[in-house]
């Protein structure tokens, strides 16, 4: 793939930093010997192959030392996102979904300024579509798990506090989009809360309906995880969550389990946990089972792949996944 390539070198990556100019280049920090870069690098390629304008690097951290002290890399993964050779956002850990969404993000198209009435008109096309993203849409500095001013942290934590489902999107980012949202919305400051598309208004709004409790009853409540993950393990009658899905696994386990499956004929769907950290931790609590995959039929746990080998030798495979036993 042309758009994801590796740096050894500073003088590679300075040059991958140039020749992108204005498009977007995302850097994968990594070590050889992590699994999670591992997964990460996986995540990647698919990104890479969606996002054909967009230029995916990998550098070994440690084997690029000049690179990685100069931007602070203290673990791995860590992925920055550069546009002219600036550094416009930054991401620690293995969060796929978050990965995603900042690609997505800063891949977009930005709309050119000084262009009169039609750029306007663009823009304003833009921020209703980002206000109308989620049900319920927070405008803020930074993210829910790393917000960049205080009034940002003030209203995540009411957030989180009245269990309220949001997504959100980081001004800092993108600052046509922090301009261009005052004037749309008329509210000068940030953070800023949208309800299904209309203003509801900033922090001290906010807090003012929490008081008086009318807050869950303006903003959406979220589905809390136990009951997303009751829900997710009884979506089919047989449900396998694993690394990848059934077009493409992600690891050994979750490619032979595949394969067992597939040849009892019986019908079955597949939830891939990269994509969601909340589900891949949380459903290691809720099923006391440590490790992935992970087999479901009418939302009971049959378990890994060890327990459906043995069912597989024995016989008895199919007979389980039609819950005749």
């Amino acid at each position: 793939m042309a758009n994801l390539v590796e740096a050894t070198s500073p003088q590679q990556f300075e040059e991958l930093l140039q020749k992108a100019g204005k498009s977007l280049v995302v850097v994968h920090f990594l070590a050889p010997w992590a699994p999670q870069c591992t997964q990460m690098n996986d995540v990647m390629a698919e990104l890479a192959k969606e996002n054909a304008q967009v230029t995916f690097v990998k550098l070994e951290a440690e084997a690029v030392p000049e690179v990685s002290e100069k931007y602070e890399i203290s673990s791995v993964p860590t992925f920055l996102f550069f546009k002219n050779k600036q550094k416009v956002d930054r991401l620690d850990g293995a969060h796929a979904p978050e990965l995603t969404k900042k690609v997505q993000r800063h891949s977009s198209a930005a709309v050119p300024m000084g262009m009169g009435v039609a750029a306007k008109e663009d823009l304003n096309e833009r921020l209703k579509k980002l206000v109308n993203a989620a049900p319920c849409m927070l405008f803020m500095k930074g993210s829910p798990q790393e917000p960049c001013c205080g009034f940002s942290r003030q209203i995540v934590e009411l957030f989180k506090q009245h269990s309220i489902q949001y997504s959100s999107f980081d001004i800092l980012s993108d600052e046509e989009v922090r301009q261009g949202l005052k004037t749309f919305s008329n509210w000068p400051t940030y953070p800023q809360v949208y309800v299904n598309g209309e203003l509801v208004g900033g922090l001290d709004i906010v807090k003012e309906l929490a008081e008086s409790g009318e807050l869950e009853h303006t903003c959406p409540k979220a589905v809390t995880l136990e009951n997303r993950l009751k829900s997710l393990i009884s979506k089919k009658n047989v449900m396998l969550f694993m690394k990848g899905n059934k077009e493409m696994a992600k690891c050994g386990f979750s490619r032979q389990i595949l394969e067992m499956l597939n040849s009892t004929g019986v019908e079955y769907d597949t939830f891939d946990i990269l994509q969601d950290e909340e589900v891949r931790q949380g459903l290691k609590t809720f099923s006391n089972w440590p490790t992935y995959p992970q087999l479901y039929v009418k939302g009971e746990l049959i378990g890994g792949h060890d327990i459906v080998k043995e069912l597989k030798e024995s016989g008895d495979l199919e007979s389980v996944l039609k819950g005749e036993n």
